[in-house]
């Protein structure tokens, strides 16, 4: 069999107070330091033999403000979420794994070292994956768009990046390296050289966002028009949220839910719009992914949680085929085929079999199928899947469910990805059931695209199974526990616990899996706070290139192209209360809207549609982009006020565009 490199999961570290220097241990014994700090969280104990699968989950809450009060780090106490997950639904988990461990998945696995980062290691990859590693490294690429990421940070994100600087200067000063790192008072100085008016309308406008969440917007503010603890603020960093929660002393008091009776959170209508992940150009991802790697630390540090990374190894892994193959080969094989896919087309036909068959069928994901059909059927999957001449109305729904697990789980790298898989687990130490969900929402954005559309398609796969539950009694704590070790104890990563360091695990892995599915279309959308600091990365961007322009003698020239600029922005964005919409793929090359206050992005597509009625497209395949000014593209939400937008983008024009789900 041919083989290529992959990635694999190499450490396991532990992140809690509870545990002893975790991070120091390079012998594998960080694993069991982190599995520790589990079985301390949920307080497990043994109460029958192993045979009977009895296991008890104790709910001490003197334990859990024992938690709280040790450590001296935080002034508040874990959110014991745990106590939602109960041990009858917990024997669920215990009989996953049991079926996990004698399924015999696939072939001999590679042995897996652990190995912890090495000091420093950690601080320069922290700074290379922001961005910033001019900071410890002048002869890396774009210096200048790092002095620019630095000029968006709030009070909390560049307190996270002075930290890791602090940290790897003080590493390198230990081993006598010759890296000049900055001081960290000199690292933000030359921010304001860069355009003094933007620096200081941002910082007014960070301290009125600030004054309005501790003027009566906090998570537990009192009065009319006060937040309350289910409304979530995306127009405020997280970190900065978090800051002023723990400046206040509040006091996360252990949340007592019953079965699927988790808070319903809602965002306040924004309109100019929702983002979702994949709205936005690549161009703007990438700076939506620095800017949330500085933003998920600043969250953590800002909670007193320290977050150690896993370190990815190469191990050799299958080149083409179906099971124990990369995502990324997958999408690559797939793509010949269909393009624009963005989720495995063997993950979609299992999880389409599975609802053809009917999701009333009881015990529908929990019940077994046959491990040696299972088997057979993944060979008879691997040969004749893409001629397609595999006989799917013979395959059983319970077989094709353990098909759909086995998949997951031969991952070479886990779903949750090796670099993000221990900050994953660390969610749950976060003292708010919010800021759990905002961590989420982070990390989840943090994932390479494949992942996140892979998760996402598994996520709304398990929300329908979870919509038949008066059937097949699949509720949403019942299809956490038995996912959450398909998705956690991933390939490589089970043979290096302890049978008990499993159970140990069970409830948090389960809590993080519930998380994912209830709150996914929240989880899944891009923060108002993370997309302005790109909007005005842009906008420095654009002043930059300005004056690099006139540095080069060409003023005269730029001078004729911004008096020509705004009668181009009349013509395509708004002349005599109408707004120019573009559709360069379809017959109607353009057309003319009335702009109105109450005009949204789903009346442009209606009377689109109307004029242009001889259309092959779906509505659901059309979208209204938002295109120029300090957004590369951006495609719309329907519900988008487009004065609203104007004013946050008043150089924007408007583009029609068919959009492919690649969803099969």
């Amino acid at each position: 069999m041919s083989r290529d490199q992959g990635v694999v999961l190499t450490a396991f570290i532990s992140n809690t107070d509870l545990a002893v220097s975790c991070t120091e241990q390079t012998d594998g014994s960080g694993l069991s330091c982190l599995v520790n700090s589990f079985m301390n969280s949920a307080n497990w104990s043994r109460s029958s033999v192993r045979k009977t699968g009895q296991y008890n989950v104790q709910r001490s809450k003197a334990h859990a403000a024992s938690l709280g009060s040790s450590s001296g780090k935080s002034p508040y106490q874990r959110c014991n979420s745990q106590e939602s997950l109960d041990e009858k639904v917990m024997v669920d988990y215990y009989k996953e794994l049991e079926i996990i461990q004698h399924s015999g998945d696939a072939e001999h696995h590679e042995e897996v070292q652990l190995k912890v980062a090495d000091e420093g290691e950690q601080e320069e990859a922290w700074l290379t994956e922001a961005g910033l590693a001019t900071l410890f490294d002048e002869s890396a690429s774009d210096g200048e768009d790092s002095m620019v990421l630095l000029s968006t940070l709030t009070r909390t994100q560049a307190a996270a990046v002075e930290r890791r600087v602090e940290t790897l200067k003080q590493t390198l000063r230990k081993r006598n390296k010759t890296y000049i790192v900055p001081d960290v008072r000199d690292i933000f100085k030359p921010l304001s050289s860069l355009d003094d008016v933007t620096s200081t309308e941002r910082s007014v406008s960070d301290k009125q966002e600030v004054q309005k969440l501790e003027n009566g917007a906090g998570p537990d503010a009192q009065g009319a028009g006060a937040e309350t603890e289910t409304d979530i603020n995306l127009e405020v960093s997280f970190s900065e949220q978090a800051l002023i929660y723990k400046e206040g002393l509040k006091v996360a008091q252990p949340q007592h839910e019953a079965d699927d009776k988790l808070p319903d959170f809602k965002v306040s209508q924004d309109k100019t719009g929702q983002t979702r992940a994949g709205d936005l150009s690549a161009e703007d991802m990438k700076k939506v992914r620095r800017l949330v790697v500085i933003e998920m630390s600043a969250l953590f540090d800002t909670c007193g949680i320290e977050l150690k990374t896993h370190k990815a190894l190469k191990i050799r892994v299958r080149e083409s085929g179906l099971f124990g193959v990369p995502l990324s080969t997958l999408l690559e094989q797939d793509q010949r085929r269909i393009p624009a896919t963005k989720v495995p087309l063997i993950l979609q036909h299992l999880i389409s079999h599975i609802e053809e068959q009917g999701l009333d069928t009881e015990g529908v994901l929990r019940i077994p199928g046959s491990a040696t059909r299972v088997k057979a059927v993944c060979q008879e999957l691997e040969q004749n899947f893409y001629n397609g001449t595999f006989p799917w109305e013979s395959l059983k729904q319970h077989d094709a469910a353990s098909l759909l697990k086995l998949f997951i789980r031969e991952l070479p790298s886990p779903l949750l990805t090796v670099e993000n898989f221990s900050a994953f687990i660390s969610v749950l130490k976060l003292p708010t059931k919010k800021q759990q969900l905002q961590a989420l929402n982070l990390l989840v954005l943090l994932l390479p695209e494949p992942n996140r559309d892979t998760l996402k398609a598994l996520m709304e796969f398990f929300q329908r199974v979870i919509d038949h539950k008066d059937k097949n009694k699949m509720t949403l704590n019942n299809v956490a526990v038995v996912m959450a070790p398909n998705i956690f104890m991933c390939k490589g990563f089970r043979s290096k616990i302890r049978e008990q360091e499993e159970f140990a695990m069970a409830t948090g892995t389960a809590n993080i899996v519930r998380l994912l599915i209830r709150y996914q279309n929240l989880l899944w959308t891009i923060p108002k706070f993370i997309l302005n600091q790109v909007r005005r990365h842009n906008t420095e961007n654009q002043r930059k290139m300005n004056r690099d322009r006139a540095v080069k003698k060409l003023l005269r020239k730029m001078t004729h192209d911004r008096e020509k600029a705004p009668d181009k922005q009349e013509k395509n964005t708004e002349t005599d209360g109408f707004i120019r919409i573009q559709a360069p793929q379809f017959s109607m090359v353009s057309m003319a809207v009335q702009l109105t206050d109450d005009l949204k992005a789903s009346d442009v597509l209606t009377r689109f549609l109307h004029q242009e009625r001889s259309l092959s497209v779906k509505r659901e395949d059309l979208c209204l982009f938002e295109t120029g000014g300090n957004i590369k593209e951006r495609c719309l939400d329907e519900e988008t006020y487009i004065s609203a937008l104007l004013e946050l983008n008043p150089s924007a024009e408007w583009v029609i565009k068919s959009v492919q789900h690649g969803l099969g």
